[in-house]
């Protein structure tokens, strides 16, 4: 099942699933730890979240780099946990990352077919 598929009807811990046991078919890992990159980091690049699944601590800074042209929102589904708005093509912004350790789907508002996770640890 690609990750084009998932509906964001169906649930977010189904699409957090697929994401966390590499069922997206992806040649990179799917998943990665905030302290691999010098700090919890999403970026927006070709209409993708990139990693598609990224672990933070609680209340972790997460910023969110967005190397399209288009504008693109990192939005949590079925939660007010977080939302960063419109990040404008080439603009970057910055979320506090919710306390309560879970796993949170979020979707880019603008072009919902852009899924991702955070993973709160």
């Amino acid at each position: 099942m690609g990750l084009l598929h998932v509906r964001r009807s169906t649930g977010a811990l189904t699409f957090a699933v697929l994401v966390l046991t590499g069922c997206g078919g992806q040649s990179k890992p799917a998943h990665r730890s905030a302290a691999t990159a010098g700090g919890p980091t999403i970026t927006i690049q070709d209409f993708k979240f990139q990693p598609a699944s990224l672990t933070v601590t609680p209340g972790a800074k997460v910023t969110v780099v967005n190397k399209d042209t288009a504008a693109h929102t990192v939005t949590s589904i079925g939660t007010n946990a977080f939302d960063t708005g419109t990040i404008a093509g080439g603009r970057t912004s910055t979320f506090t990352a919710p306390t309560a350790r879970r796993i949170y789907a979020y979707v880019c508002n603008i072009h919902e077919y852009m899924h991702g996770a955070l993973v709160v640890k």
